[in-house]
């Protein structure tokens, strides 16, 4: 079998409109995987850049639903031969985002030697250094390590992950695109490529700065599920509808709330000004189903 397969193209764009976008002309080489890095180049070619996906052979393409505006080609990494044609399509762009580069010798420092320009991007879940360095994780352990999943949920449940998008989604793949973005911006001024290294732990840390600057100031020092924006004022939460569904309130400012008293009178709301709820140590109540 052939080192290569043909390049297949997955989602076509008009050239009219690519030419016109922000990344336009740039080139991205991107080994497959899972969640956060497919979402990352898809980010990318979204804004315009040429994203090259890179497969495996004799492995059947699954319908990669983050694949659109991307290209594949197919290479045996196992040969020789794969490897030399992925080095010359990495050298031959702006921006590699890695998987397995280290274990092929088509680490940051050879590409880089050959190419200063190239923007190296690596996004794992847990850094390129410390014990967990090389751990397997899902957003789950990203999020629990980050600090974030002990405040989601409610007083009395144990933490809930709001689905895999905090870790996987936000803080890895948009966070590596920002860096890659960056990266390019940087580059235009210098001449020169760097190592953008991105981990899914740091990204949903720093996704969480307004709550650890909250706490600090004595805005999100309550438990969880008890605070202003996590389901422990009236103002702000969820309620139960007469028909099974629910109702999303956020009436956060104080003419907003004053609003909800006057005119939602089927809620179950305290009859406290917005200044009421705000001040002392008593504790927010919780939003209540409607009746």
């Amino acid at each position: 079998m052939s080192e290569i397969s043909e390049t297949l193209l997955l989602c076509s764009r008009e050239p009219e409109f690519v030419q016109d976008m922000a990344l336009a002309g740039v080139r991205v080489i991107e080994l497959a995987g899972l969640a956060p890095a497919p979402f990352c180049g898809m980010v990318l070619a979204d804004f315009g850049a040429r994203v090259i996906r890179v497969d495996r052979t004799k492995v059947a393409m699954a319908m990669d639903k983050q694949a659109r505006g991307k290209q594949s080609v197919a290479l045996n990494l196992k040969k020789p031969q794969g490897v030399a044609v992925l080095k010359r399509l990495c050298l031959q762009s702006d921006v590699v985002r890695t998987g397995v580069m280290e274990k092929l010798g088509l680490g940051p420092d050879e590409l880089l030697q050959e190419n200063p320009r190239l923007v190296y991007a690596r996004l794992t879940g847990f850094g390129q250094c410390g014990s967990y360095a090389t751990s397997a994780g899902h957003d789950i352990n990203f999020l629990a390590m980050s600090g974030l999943l002990s405040m989601l949920g409610r007083p009395a449940d144990d933490p809930q992950p709001p689905l895999n998008l905090l870790a996987d989604f936000a803080g890895g793949g948009l966070m590596c695109a920002l860096g890659i973005t960056l990266a390019l911006l940087e580059r235009h001024a210098s001449g020169r490529g760097q190592v953008i290294d991105a981990s899914m732990v740091e990204g949903a840390a720093y996704m969480g700065s307004f709550v650890w600057k909250s706490r600090a100031i004595g805005l999100w020092n309550r438990p969880r599920g008890q605070n202003m924006l996590d389901g422990g004022a009236p103002y702000y939460g969820t309620y139960l509808t007469a028909d099974g569904k629910h109702m999303a309130v956020g009436a956060v400012e104080p003419q907003f709330y004053d609003q909800l008293l006057q005119g939602e009178r089927a809620l179950p709301l305290p009859l406290l000004s917005h200044d009421q709820l705000l001040q002392g140590e008593r504790a927010l109540p919780l939003p209540l189903p409607l009746s």
